[in-house]
């Protein structure tokens, strides 16, 4: 019998397997991460798909609609979704490429820059609400080694 875990109610708590298990730690911390940003965002309006497309935009200058979605990991159907929702609020503009009428050029306009400001503000505090129990220098060793391995699983399995 495992001791119970700080944080889980005494019925409720995992197995030692699973709380060893980094893939059942990657994904249940996921969830929560979902949650956080999900709601921080919502409360300004937005959605966190959003701040990944004008960040891609901004580092990395116009693209089209499918090289955001590949940027960024996200379906082309879901591109087009967000972009049309940027759009409408004036945070990107569409133009036409001119070397191929059939596609779209998206370009992040002066106010997107702005509401990005604001996004980055709400992902930032969302952020240090997910890793509130870990210290500055144990947040930066997170975020190393999580990039390492996904880093690594892209060149292996790229998705």
């Amino acid at each position: 019998m495992s001791a119970v875990e700080p944080g889980w109610p005494s019925n409720e708590a995992p197995p030692t397997l699973l709380r060893t298990a980094p893939s059942w730690l990657i994904n249940k911390t996921a969830l929560y991460s979902h949650r956080i940003i999900g709601e921080a965002f919502a409360a300004i309006g937005a959605r966190r798909f959003h701040v990944g497309l004008l960040a891609s935009l901004v580092e990395f200058g116009p693209s089209s609609q499918a090289s955001l979605g590949r940027r960024c990991g996200f379906d082309r159907s879901d591109v087009a979704e967000m972009i049309n929702e940027l759009a409408e609020a004036g945070h990107v503009e569409r133009t036409q490429d001119p070397s191929d009428r059939r596609r779209n050029i998206i370009q992040i306009t002066d106010a997107g820059r702005i509401h990005l400001e604001r996004l980055t503000a709400t992902l930032d505090a969302a952020q240090q609400e997910l890793v509130a129990p870990l210290s500055a220098d144990e947040r930066a060793d997170l975020a190393r080694l999580l990039g390492r391995v996904l880093d690594y699983q892209v060149g292996r399995h790229p998705l």
